[in-house]
């Protein structure tokens, strides 16, 4: 009967090759941990987002792989960008706008859906992403958009990477709105501000969420106040001061506050491992102009920060 029990090999009594020499065992070196990739869910801000152009410039300084990045409106463009490889030529526009540039930028439309039809901008968009699709990028990226009508979040993870990057940024009012297969896209950020979650259901091990709205306004969400109106005496006359603010400056500051309380509430159901918060909570939701400031604090608050990155990637190393 045959044995099909073969003796193990022992490099000690191996038999000797035509040379007369013996096979000698290869010393074993332990294997290193390969450290876990990280799942990015870039929120919206705006102007503020250029602070993620620094985030990311950090992370690869310090040499933290990014595996995948969800992006809602500012986030999506510059996370887009990014994993198309581009980031060196969004970041030069960026450094290069100035007040008058952006005004150049900007095409009023009269009957539309938003005050800016942002053709002009998305010119620019194709002199580099031209015929680029999503899921031609070597890692997985998602853009947050809003359907208009339903209210519902949607994900748009193929196509057009410049129509996708387009709905998540058409913040209402201003821009107006994407029409893709029959739906109308407006800015994601009036449902998902950081989408923690969406990496989340891409079953990222690591997750990080760069929230640009956590320094706007103060931590407290009820004050309790007095209606009366105060009168203001000016020698026999009393009258009541009223400071009027333009529709500009309420839409902006309407939108600061969705996202800030849907980011908080958001975050504190889906929370991500780690939270980066560059400080831009001082830059107006319109001024692009200072780049330069956003994309440093980005930056900084990454470099702030390693410790905690790298611990947490020591965690879900594999």
């Amino acid at each position: 009967m045959l044995n099909w029990n073969w003796p193990k090999h022992d490099p000690q009594t191996a038999p000797a090759d035509a040379g007369g020499s013996t096979t000698a065992a290869k010393p074993q070196h332990p294997v290193k941990p390969r450290k876990a990739k990280l799942a990015l869910a870039l929120g919206g801000g705006a102007a503020r987002g250029w602070a993620h152009i620094g985030v990311l410039r950090a992370l690869e300084e310090e040499g933290i792989e990014v595996g995948m990045i969800a992006g809602t409106s500012i986030g999506a463009l510059v996370g887009g960008c990014y994993l198309a490889g581009k980031l060196d030529e969004l970041e030069t526009f960026a450094r290069s706008l100035t007040m008058r540039r952006i005004a150049g930028l900007l095409d009023l439309t009269i009957g539309g859906g938003g005050l800016l039809g942002g053709m002009r901008l998305t010119k620019r968009m194709q002199e580099h992403l031209e015929d680029m699709a999503i899921e031609d990028l070597d890692r997985p990226f998602v853009a947050v958009a809003t359907e208009l009508h339903s209210g519902h979040e949607v994900w748009i993870t193929s196509g057009s990477l410049i129509t996708g990057l387009r709905a998540s940024y058409a913040l209402p009012g201003i821009f107006e709105p994407v029409r893709c297969n029959n739906r109308t896209l407006v800015d994601g950020a009036l449902v998902n501000p950081v989408p923690t979650s969406v990496c989340r259901a891409y079953e990222q091990p690591l997750v990080a969420a760069v929230n640009l709205n956590y320094d706007v306004f103060g931590r407290s969400a009820v004050v309790k106040h007095n209606a009366s109106v105060q009168p203001v005496v000016t020698g026999q006359h009393t009258h009541v001061k009223e400071a009027r603010i333009g529709m500009p400056s309420v839409m902006v500051q309407a939108f600061n506050i969705i996202q800030e309380r849907i980011s908080r509430a958001r975050l504190a159901g889906d929370p991500p491992d780690i939270a980066l918060h560059p400080r831009v909570g001082d830059i107006g939701l319109s001024e692009f102009h200072r780049a330069g400031e956003a994309i440093d604090r980005g930056y900084q608050e990454v470099k702030n920060r390693i410790a905690d990155l790298k611990r947490v990637q020591e965690v879900f190393a594999g």
